[in-house]
């Protein structure tokens, strides 16, 4: 009997969140409440809204900047590697909106066909996904490595991302039409395998919900940073202290350099924790240079 109230309330928790034009297992309620630390605006489904000014910032951070804050705070498994990244000189950044697939089971591939039907979505299920997409979006998909039939899209999907997101899309699985993908501007993609088949034998199973790629939990609404060393996950609420934390190391590290090339200090005196007298000085150099 308890396995079977279970089920009705993951039934039912399942079908309402078509409330919210977002088909998967959270209700708006739930999305928010597993975001409950985000300080910021939200979307009409709950998903967390970095803001913008934000992300900009965020395009100037490191990896190791990012990993070492979260890392700080107790957030030990943000970071995925071992990528496809097809074009390396790039950086994503970006508000996360995830996805998950399974591998395809009849009955419960069935149900997810007629529950989309039923709310009016078009085409296959990696579609409906992209649909959601709005600017400053990227697209986060558990295809759980599969890349053989694990195509989550080809060049048309992949330029329907890039119109409505503007920015890229980090998939754990594969794409296909490499040649045409490889051609999108200023489009970061990051990738396990690429493959000529098509998407297959897979079935969706949420929007916006928690999902895991590679060692990584990564929530909707999640910052998304990916360079060449691979993708690191933020959340909301630690967002703008990893931006201001990079920002202070970025110009700790130009005060360092100057004052190494100038011969006022020693390697070895910038190369370890600061004395009092080289923290005033820094503190100093910082309104000269009016915070920049």
């Amino acid at each position: 009997m308890k396995r079977i109230a279970l089920l009705a309330i993951c039934l039912i928790s399942f079908a309402s969140s078509f409330a919210y034009a977002q088909y998967g297992v959270l209700s708006k309620e739930e999305r928010i409440a597993y975001t409950g630390q985000n300080p910021y605006e939200r979307f009409e489904d709950g998903r967390p809204r970095v803001p913008d000014s934000i992300l900009e910032r965020m395009k100037s951070v490191s990896i190791e900047e990012a990993w070492s804050v979260l890392r700080r705070r107790g957030y030990r498994d943000q970071f995925a590697g071992d990528w496809k990244n097809l074009h390396p000189d790039r950086v994503l950044v970006g508000r996360a909106v995830t996805a998950s697939f399974v591998p395809r089971r009849p009955d419960l591939d069935q149900a997810t066909n007629e529950l989309g039907k039923e709310h009016g979505q078009i085409g296959a299920q990696n579609s409906w996904v992209i649909d959601t997409l709005v600017e400053n979006d990227v697209i986060v998909i558990d295809l759980f490595g599969k890349v053989k039939e694990g195509t989550y899209a080809g060049d048309n999907l992949a330029t329907s991302i890039y119109s409505k997101s503007k920015t890229g899309m980090v998939i754990d699985g594969g794409i296909r039409d490499l040649d045409g993908i490889y051609e999108i501007p200023d489009f970061s993609v990051f990738v396990r395998g690429f493959d000529p088949t098509g998407i297959a034998n897979v079935t969706l199973m949420g929007i916006n919900i928690p999902i895991r790629i590679g060692e990584a939990t990564v929530m909707p609404g999640d910052v998304v940073l990916g360079r060449r060393e691979g993708v690191i996950f933020i959340p909301p609420h630690l967002a703008e202290e990893v931006c201001t934390s990079s920002e202070d190391t970025r110009m700790r590290d130009a005060f360092g350099h100057q004052r190494l090339r100038e011969g006022k200090y020693t390697p070895g005196e910038i190369d370890r924790k600061w004395t009092p007298e080289i923290e005033e000085d820094f503190e100093q150099w910082k309104k000269e240079k009016g915070g920049r």
